[in-house]
């Protein structure tokens, strides 16, 4: 049946793939938002949530001590849908796991920030678990799984609604140790903006936008669709990022990038049912 096909295809590079998690059990347990969240509601798109994860990271990479970290102590350069299934996995489940499991996830991803240190490209040395790298690494994070869903899930989000997603996603990177962290649109463009001055693209930064562009699919059909998802993740980025990585799409193939985009948004919405949010919303007595 083509619409299970699709559901493996999705689901093979999700957290889900890893396994260890069971999203349905125990019955009632709201996890650490639970489903009136508007961090649920956003999170539980996996179309805007897979641009926005690539946006993110490419964005996060543009901080050299983030690159660093990542360069230097993670296998992305081999494996890359490992990486992303392993990313996808700890965003779903401390949105939706039962409260122990994302618990038990954060602190074992605090002991391994724990040994990610090191000294970067300029001679700068460099911590994962350093707070302010928290907040740049959680705020590339938030403000491109926001804009995402602004652009392919559902652009009348209002305001309030906005500022509440930062305010509780912020929950997250405080339990990872992160401090001061913006917790609202305005706060959260006004730190992108001081930001800047911090940022740098180098080759090294280069070639993650060249492992991105190239980054395998779990399949010959998932293929045409990977590389359109990246392609609209690449193009969400702030203009200044895009500038500052080298990137630049004519206004015609921005159109196209986005017309395409939403249409296989659409196409997967209908497709996946046994995510994780269907999971846990099945889990607490919303979803049969």
């Amino acid at each position: 049946m083509l619409r299970k096909r699709i559901e493996r295809q999705v689901l093979s590079i999700s957290g889900l793939a890893l396994g260890g998690i069971d999203f349905e059990k125990p019955a009632g347990d709201p996890g650490l938002f639970g489903p009136d969240s508007i961090t649920w509601r956003i999170h539980g798109d996996f179309s805007s949530m897979l641009c926005g994860g690539v946006s993110a990271l490419l964005l996060q990479m543009l901080h050299p001590l983030a690159l660093a970290g990542v360069w230097d102590h993670s296998s992305f350069r081999q494996d890359m849908l490992g990486r992303l299934r392993r990313t996808s996995q700890f965003i779903s489940a401390t949105t939706f796991a039962p409260v122990n499991d994302a618990n038990t996830l954060i602190e074992k991803v605090k002991s391994i920030h724990l040994r990610v240190t090191g000294t970067d490209a300029y001679g700068t040395p460099y911590a994962a678990s350093d707070p302010d790298l928290l907040v740049w690494v959680h705020v590339a994070e938030a403000y491109s799984f926001l804009q995402s869903h602004l652009r392919y899930r559902n652009p009348s989000l209002s305001l309030s609604d906005q500022n509440r997603y930062y305010q509780e996603f912020s929950r997250v990177a405080e339990s990872l140790g992160a401090v001061n962290v913006p917790a609202s649109v305005a706060a959260v463009e006004d730190y992108l903006q001081a930001m800047r001055p911090q940022l740098r693209c180098d080759e090294r930064t280069r070639e993650v936008v060249r492992l991105l562009q190239n980054a395998p699919a779990p399949s010959r059909l998932a293929k045409p669709v990977g590389s359109l998802m990246i392609s609209a993740g690449i193009e969400l980025l702030p203009d200044w990022a895009a500038a500052q990585l080298g990137i630049s799409f004519s206004p015609r193939k921005r159109c196209r990038i986005r017309f395409a985009t939403r249409r296989i948004a659409g196409v997967l919405r209908w497709a996946v049912r046994n995510g994780s949010w269907h999971r846990a919303m099945r889990r607490m007595g919303r979803l049969s």
